[in-house]
């Protein structure tokens, strides 16, 4: 189990009643979260948030239009954090995200550490989202391909690459299904030292491409054995709401310990709340290491 304990910029104030109340810098923001099937310790707390996330409808879950809603309150429409050594750009999304998912810090250390063992190490980081891990392997001297299926999204990534001072590190932004993306880099021959995937449950590429975990994962796994190096580092894989079990995730990668040696780390993801006892289950992971 990988916990992300409170820290200056961001932290897990309480949880209780499938929601939760969180503080991005200065700005305590109150959001669902289906996993909080336990009563609120701190009531008086929740009437300090500067923001409430009301869902539409009777959604409980995901990450994708399901979960769709609104905000209020008076709450900035973007604003600046620091969390794991980066700068990051808060905006509150109308799906109930922000933008940063805090639950990735152990990760991020983890991918930290490994790279330290090969400078210029070749890192791909798919479904890369806002660029937290691209940017953490950036930081520790790799040269990193971004690949999201969303425009918008890469360009919050490059936002907080700016913010981070990391703009002129060496990071290829693409804008592109990653099935697609994959499938081509085999053909080129491109091999890589570690890669990074935080795959959704459902999504969309920029030409209207459906990703469904399901149907897709598997193959894409498979894939990416292809592209990996002669001496990889590791391969990391971040579920968040498929549902599956994090040994699931496990099981397509145990192989790259039989081919490579090193060892397979799996399980969940959790978010410990300030002056408690009590973690939150945010996600799980799977990653093998040489």
């Amino acid at each position: 189990m990988l916990i992300t304990k409170p820290q200056a910029g961001c932290e897990l104030i309480d949880s209780g009643g499938e929601e939760k109340l969180e503080r991005f810098g200065d700005v305590i923001l109150s959001r669902p979260d289906p996993q909080a099937l336990w009563p609120k310790q701190k009531p008086a707390e929740w009437v300090k948030a500067n923001g409430v996330y009301v869902r539409e409808g009777n959604h409980r879950q995901g990450r994708g239009p399901a979960s769709s809603g609104g905000w209020t309150g008076n709450i900035p429409v973007s604003w600046l954090i620091e969390f794991g050594g980066l700068q990051m750009i808060i905006k509150p999304t109308s799906f109930k995200h922000t933008g940063l998912f805090p639950e990735q810090l152990p990760n991020w250390e983890f991918v930290t550490q490994e790279l330290l063992s090969k400078k210029g190490a070749k890192v791909l980081n798919l479904f890369a989202y806002t660029g937290g891990a691209t940017l953490v392997a950036a930081k520790a001297g790799a040269e990193v391909t971004h690949v999201d299926g969303s425009k918008s999204a890469v360009s919050w990534a490059r936002e907080n690459a700016a913010a981070s001072g990391l703009e002129d590190k060496s990071i290829r932004w693409m804008v592109e299904d990653v099935l697609t993306f994959v499938t081509r880099e085999i053909k080129r021959g491109s091999k890589y030292d570690a890669i990074i995937m935080d795959p959704p449950a459902f999504g969309h590429g920029p030409k209207s491409e459906i990703w469904k975990i399901e149907e897709n994962f598997v193959e894409l796994v498979e894939l990416c054995k292809q592209l990996l190096s002669d001496k990889p580092l590791f391969v990391l894989i971040n579920g968040y709401a498929e549902g599956y079990s994090p040994l699931a995730f496990a099981q397509n990668i145990t192989n790259l310990k039989q081919k490579y040696g090193g060892e397979v780390q799996y399980g969940e993801l959790t978010i410990a709340e300030s002056n408690s006892d009590r973690l939150l289950p945010a996600g799980i992971f799977a990653r093998w290491s040489n």
